[in-house]
């Protein structure tokens, strides 16, 4: 890991100035763009099929299939199973708070959502400008995404306090990359990048660059699958917390959107607190089915008379740091519950024998009745 960060501070001096216009750069289009940086090989008439005759790309491609083809065979595969059996009458939009970059887990528990709504801290980042790297630079940006990318792969989550670190520096800076490559190794075709601006009441605007060298905070991307079903993701790079999300106007974006399902993991029990009531209460009114794992939104939260819940896995005591998040009332939901095994590993106890899920679904509103 040294070595790899040592490769990309050397890069750094070479920095692209990318500017906050959604474009391809100079003629690469961005879906050829996702698939370089993914290992894959964009399309034969593409400016960036030349780069990938060095063997730095090479190396990097072979390293991806290799690390793909594990995560698939340990996780996604069987997520995608978990899916499939469980999450049957999906909703078309996803909430994913606390996200980060992690479209790939969002994609495999609910890869038929047309409208994905991912949220977090990390910037957004320039959208990617690859056709200057050669030599040290390449291998430097490559390196320095594979490291971006290592926690994720091998845990299922990602870290904030590293990821801010890491997204910050080098030539690939920002979730755009980290989104590209999730999205091209989906096998997803990616046919637009733009930055938008969230207004205070909720409204979409194209983003203005006023000029005072600030990158956008959200964007916009539309790609499609093997079915050529047109699919939306928006990232937003925002505070979730109650003060941040009253004046951003991100919640009354979602609330646009409609009821949806929604998805938390790894949230750092941030949903436990009365600091982040207004995201818990956005979540509860507004998802036909809530799947989290226990740093989601505490199971005394869930009223008997409107959810039904359905754990999965094992709930055992919170790893260290978050000790004092332990739910008693989830521990009697996993012991009467009848919770069914999970062969997969999620959030911060990511083996199969340790990790918990529960799938929380809304139950159909009880019709009134009327006296003879």
């Amino acid at each position: 890991m040294r070595s790899l960060f040592a490769v990309a501070a050397l890069a750094a001096g070479l920095l692209l100035q990318a500017t906050p216009e959604a474009r391809a750069a100079d003629g690469a289009t961005f879906d050829d763009t996702a698939r370089f940086l993914a290992g894959m090989q964009p399309s034969a008439q593409s400016p960036l099929a030349a780069l990938t005759r060095e063997a730095t790309w090479q190396r990097h491609a072979k390293d991806f299939d290799s690390e793909w083809a594990r995560l698939d065979a340990r996780q996604l595969a069987k997520v995608r199973a978990f899916a499939t059996r469980n999450l049957t009458e999906p909703r078309p939009t996803l909430f994913y708070m606390f996200s980060g970059p992690d479209y790939l887990y969002a994609n495999a528990f609910f890869p038929s959502a047309s409208t994905y709504v991912l949220s977090g801290l990390e910037r957004t980042g320039p959208i990617p400008d690859l056709m200057q790297l050669r030599g040290r630079a390449l291998s430097g940006a490559l390196g320095h995404l594979q490291v971006s990318l290592r926690q994720l792969l091998s845990h299922s989550y990602f870290i904030t306090s590293q990821m801010g670190s890491h997204l910050n520096r080098g030539q690939l800076t920002g979730t755009l990359p980290l989104l590209y490559v999730f999205l091209a190794r989906s096998d997803k075709s990616i046919k637009d990048v733009s930055y938008v601006q969230l207004e205070p009441d909720g409204t979409l605007k194209p983003y203005e660059d006023t000029g005072r060298a600030s990158m956008p905070r959200a964007v916009k991307i539309t790609f499609s699958g093997s079915d050529g079903k047109a699919q939306t993701l928006y990232y937003f790079s925002t505070n979730l917390a109650n003060d941040g999300v009253r004046k951003s106007g991100f919640l009354k974006f979602c609330e646009q959107l409609g009821s949806g399902d929604s998805f938390v993991k790894s949230a750092s029990y941030l949903l436990h607190g009365g600091g982040f009531s207004s995201v818990r209460e956005f979540l509860l009114k507004n998802s036909t089915h809530i799947l989290q794992d226990d740093t989601g939104i505490p199971v005394s939260h869930f009223k008997d008379d409107e959810w039904s819940l359905q754990p999965f896995g094992s709930y055992t005591r919170p790893i260290a740091v978050f000790s004092r998040n332990y739910q008693s009332r989830l521990k009697v939901l996993f012991a009467k519950g009848k919770s069914a095994p999970l062969d997969f590993g999620i959030g911060y106890k990511w083996r199969p024998n340790q990790s918990n899920l529960v799938l929380a679904t809304r139950k159909p509103a009880k019709a009134a009745t009327t006296s003879p």
